[in-house]
């Protein structure tokens, strides 16, 4: 797995789940290896990824990512193990800190001490997932099942992985999870900022080499100009969130939508190549649709040959 794309489909459809199913069969059949979606208020992620690597086997499917503020890790457990044994091994459980504005204005909880949270969430999860159950009592959650939390065929054991890109986090997940899934990190950032600091976290805690699965935005499109308009608008949501904000700010960009990879397959095909060699082990293409439904299925059969 070393090439994918994040799916996404539009508001107009009858069925969405049908839709991005469609969505993810074109990209398997264009030979794209995974397949993720992101974590938002009306679909649940894990349950369509689960869809998916059911519908397509063979495909790896993700969640990029699912907030831990207001979520419990005995059932985040049971989502993915459930998960895994549905795509028999083929789901990546991906998980974020969230944003402050959506947490307390949706949840009603307070955003406070998001790292040391994170760092509970993936003590007791990890507990979980390796060994079948958790005695954990922290500060903000208490972990101990009193029934069995092991899905049978949840094999093997459930990847972690964390949208981490500020160096706390990264140090967390270095230590407790089995890689990381920046968004918006240029090539750059992420071979300046974020790999060496989240290696050096998981080679201190004895944990193998962590997993680096760069999410970059960007699509194949004849009409550069419009496409990148378009991309500032629609992308202008990561503007104000203080983590994005600052991956941006260290590329040397002001706008998310700056950082989004637009142009002919050459330009694809090296900024895949940037990111690889900047210590990306996975990239998945983000924003495909940015230039419609035609640009999207040729971004796919670009990636795929690709991968």
């Amino acid at each position: 797995m070393t090439i994918g794309v994040s799916l996404n489909t539009t508001t107009g459809v009858a069925n969405y789940v049908d839709a991005v199913v469609e969505q993810a069969r074109a990209a398997a059949e264009a030979g794209i290896r995974s397949a993720w979606v992101g974590q938002r208020l009306d679909y649940d992620a894990a349950a369509l990824a689960t869809v998916l690597g059911r519908e397509l086997p063979g495909l790896h499917v993700g969640t990029s990512a699912i907030p831990v503020f207001g979520r419990h890790p005995v059932l985040v457990s049971s989502q993915a193990q459930t998960a895994q044994a549905a795509t028999h091994g083929h789901f990546h459980l991906g998980l974020a800190l969230g944003a402050r504005f959506i947490v307390e204005k949706t949840f009603g909880l307070p955003f406070e001490r998001p790292v040391a949270l994170l760092r509970e969430f993936l003590t007791s999860l990890r507990a979980l997932l390796d060994t079948g159950t958790a005695d954990f009592h922290g500060d903000r959650l208490t972990v101990a099942p009193i029934l069995p939390v092991t899905v049978p065929g949840a094999q093997p054991t459930v990847p972690v992985l964390v949208a981490a890109m500020g160096p706390k986090a990264l140090r967390v997940t270095g230590e407790l999870a089995d890689g990381t899934l920046p968004y918006l990190a240029s090539p750059r950032v992420l071979g300046e900022h974020i790999v060496p600091a989240i290696a050096q976290a998981a080679d201190e805690a004895g944990r193998p080499a962590p997993r680096i699965v760069a999410f970059v935005a960007g699509t194949v499109t004849a009409n550069a100009g419009d496409v990148r308009e378009k991309a500032l608008r629609d992308m202008a949501f990561y503007d104000q969130i203080p983590s994005y904000q600052r991956v941006v700010s260290l590329a040397g960009a002001r706008h998310a939508g700056e950082l989004a990879v637009i142009g002919d397959e050459s330009a694809i095909a090296a900024a895949v190549r940037s990111y690889f060699d900047a210590g990306a082990t996975e990239v998945v293409f983000t924003q495909t649709d940015l230039g419609g439904p035609e640009d999207q299925a040729r971004t796919f059969e670009v990636l795929g040959g690709l991968a």
